[in-house]
This record gives C-alpha cells, structure tokens and sequence, in this order.
C-alpha cells in the first residue's frame, strides 16, 4: 500500500529501492505516528472536518494499537511502504471509510516530521536517564576516593598531584555541560511541525496551536516552510548533542585503558569482566573501554556525515532526507549503550589506594615544596630555583601531605555544586510534563 499511488503500479525494483531500510527503521516511530494522528483527529474534530462517532471509532482502534506499537508488535507487513501507510491501512480495514478520513489536512512530511521530532523528545529522555546513572557513579566515587591520591599529568609527563576524587569528578561535571548541548537540540526539536502538510501549509483552518498543546510540544514550528526545513536539523541538533557526551566517554575510555595497564596499574576489574588473549595467559585487556572508545569516536563523527548528506538541498522535502534515519537511529542506540556498560562497568572498578607511595611519583610533589617555601616568606621565583637545584643536586626530599583547600581542589571537590547544577538541568527538560500531556490522549 502506497498512501501517494494512483492507477500506475511502480516497477518492484523502483518500489524496493526507494523504500529502502523503512520498514525495518520506521517501527520506532509507530508510537509516535498513533500519538500524533491521536492529536490530528482531535484537532479535525474540532473544526468539524470528523463527526462525533468518527471520531470516536478512531480513538478507539488507535488506542488499541499503542500498546502494540510500544512493545514493537506493530509489524509493517509486505507490499506497504512505511509506518503511516500501515496505521491507515489497519484503520481502513476495521473501520471502512472512516479510516480513510485520518490524513486530511496533513502530509507524509509534516507526519513523518511530527513522529520523528517526538521520537527524538523521547530518545534525549532515555540518554539523559542514562547519563544521569553514569554521572550518579561518577559522583559516588569521586566521593568515595576523594583522599586517594593519584599521578596529574601534562604533555605526559608525572606533574603534580590529583586524586581519584578530583577525576571521577572531572567526568561527572563533563556530563553536565554535554547536558547544556543535548538541551539545545532539545529546544529545537521540542516544537510542532504539524499542520505544515508537504511545506506549504492547507486550505483547511487547522488549528495547529491545539495539536501543539495536545502533543505537549513547546510551541509550533510557525512557518510551514520553515516546519519542513527542520528536517534534517533536528537530527543534526540531536548528534551534536550525542557528539559531545561520545567526546566525554571516549576521553574517558582512553583513561581507563592508559591506567589500567601495568606500567601505571591505578585500578583494575574483575577477571570476568576483562578479555584475554589466545597466546598470553596473563592478559586481562579491558576490551569494553576499547570498544566504548571506537563507537564514540564513530559518533563523534555524525554531525558531519548528517552535514554531508543534507548539503545543497534546496527548500522543500527530497527523498535523501529519508536516509536520515539510517544514521540517526542507530546512533542513539549506540550512545545509550555505551552509556549503560560504562556505568556497570565503573560500578565493578577496585582503586589502588597506594600508588602514590612509589618513589617514582617523587616528583609530583615540587610544587608543593615551592608553595611551602612560599608561605614561609620566600617569593615565588626565588623558592623555584631553590627546589629546582635541590632536585638536580638530589638533596630533594618530597613531602607528600597535600593541603589543597580551595573550591575545585582535592581537599573541596565541589560535587554538591556540580550535582545541584546538574538536578537543575535535568528539571529544565520539563519531560514529565510532556509524558503526562501524551498520556490523555490515549482512551483507556
């Protein structure tokens, strides 16, 4: 079934081209399509293009296929094209007629935007759900290790004293500010393109403000040219956002693998969940991180596959904006993915509480001889030299009781702050009151 076929059938070939991965791709968006046509049908309601008991019947059978669709029970059978086609289709075969009356004053490309502008609010919920796990864990071991001190490094090199608290924490207040790009990409997404039908809006008097309201959108995409030409930035929007928290795990990963090495040996995992190799008994590699690594940096490189793929499209829907899909749905699967493991596998991490103690870490400690010498009434250039030239005569003796106290140091870590700002970003979001606003349009 094809919603735009008339008396020519197309060549199979043409048809199975064309369609592509749709079928397969467009199950996500079921949900949303019964939501968004359950919005369409109140609206056409209310400016009398539905009667009360078309009305009614529609409510009905959509009702009864959302749960379907959630579970992914709504399969898009052979011979039709995508996910609108087929609710129309199991509409029209229950109820005759009426199911036919559902796509007035609309568009596949305003209804393929609304579905996929409201699966995109639904999938920045879920990541920032599964960033807040990882950033929770962060935060409880940054705590938990916060006196544990450990090696700083520049270009490298051992520098000056950190801590495991001061790391886990760093991590976690990354998480924050990648929240702060995810929500930009969510403002933008956050607003209604229905109504604009293919672009140029409908001689109906829809009323595009109520189906705004009614699918908990913040406000409407008000140009209908405009509505059409988001597609494609939203998604550009959305994997910015995913880039910049595969930036943070991928540092993060590169951490892991680097530390848990032998040459430094900060911390470890449990055997089980490590790999080994085919030829060396004693390996333990820490594949996840690898892994973890590889798929964000992959990640990080979709804004430009998405900027590439949507260059030089002039105004107005074209079929490459289908392709979409294909990068944007499995990337968010991926990110959430790699959220999750990073979380189970932090939660199993064991920290050597003495690596400090090694003398080879001597030299972490210079600064702080230079500060002491510092408070003592030595200026600064003066107690420099003087530590310098104890080093490289070897009359140097480090002192490793660190006193860091200001805000953001190993002695004042500051993570209520960064949670509070974090809680606050969250709340921002307002996703609560969107999942209340879709759940009255379900009839029970």
């Amino acid at each position: 079934m094809k919603l735009w076929q008339k008396s020519t059938s197309i060549n199979e070939r043409i048809a199975e081209f064309t369609v592509g991965k749709d079928r397969e791709l467009d199950r996500v968006l079921a949900p949303f399509d019964i939501l968004g046509s359950l919005a369409h049908i109140t609206m056409l309601h209310s400016i009398g293009l539905l009667e009360t008991s078309d009305l009614k019947e529609l409510k009905r059978e959509l009702s009864e296929l959302y749960p379907k669709s959630k579970k992914g029970e709504l399969i898009i059978e052979a011979g039709i094209e995508d996910i609108h086609s087929q609710v129309e289709f199991l509409l029209t075969k229950k109820l005759g007629d009426i199911g036919k009356k559902i796509h007035s004053g609309r568009s596949r490309n305003d209804q393929v935007l609304v579905d996929t502008k409201m699966y995109l609010r639904w999938e920045i919920e879920n990541i920032v759900e599964e960033t807040s796990s990882l950033f929770d864990e962060l935060q409880r071991l940054s705590q938990m290790y916060q006196d544990v001190l450990m090696p700083g490094y520049t270009h490298m090199q051992v520098a000056m004293p950190s801590s495991f608290g001061l790391w886990f924490g760093a991590y976690a207040e990354s998480l924050k500010d990648d929240l702060f790009m995810l929500k930009a990409a969510f403002e933008v997404v956050n607003q209604n393109p229905l109504g604009s039908a293919a672009g140029y809006g409908s001689s109906f008097p829809l009323d595009r403000q109520m189906t705004t309201d009614l699918l908990g959108f913040q406000n409407p995409n008000y140009n209908v040219v405009y509505a059409q030409m988001t597609r494609g930035k939203s998604e550009k929007s959305v994997s910015v956002g995913l880039s910049f928290i595969a930036a943070t795990l991928s540092k993060l990963s590169m951490d892991v693998c680097l530390y848990m090495g032998q040459n430094y040996n900060f911390f470890s995992f449990p055997d089980e969940l490590t790999t080994g190799s085919s030829i060396m008994p004693h390996k333990k590699n820490p594949d996840v991180f690898e892994l973890v690594r590889a798929n964000c940096n992959k990640l990080q490189a979709l804004p430009n596959e998405l900027s590439l793929l949507l260059t030089n499209l002039p105004t107005g829907y074209h079929r490459d904006l289908q392709l979409l899909k294909e990068c944007i749905v499995p990337a968010i699967e991926m990110i959430k993915e790699c959220l999750s493991i990073t979380t189970f596998m932090l939660t199993n991490i064991k920290i050597n509480q003495h690596i400090i103690d090694d003398a080879k870490y001597d030299y972490l400690f210079t600064v702080e001889k230079v500060n002491e010498l510092v408070l003592k009434g030595v200026p600064f250039r003066d107690a420099y030299v003087e530590v310098g030239k104890s080093i490289e005569n070897g009359t140097y003796i480090p002192n490793r009781k660190v006193k860091h106290t200001h805000m953001g140091s190993i002695g004042d870590l500051a993570n209520d702050a960064v949670k509070s700002e974090f809680n606050k970003m969250i709340d921002s979001f307002g996703f609560k009151k969107i999942s209340e606003t879709l759940e009255k349009l379900i009839v029970t």
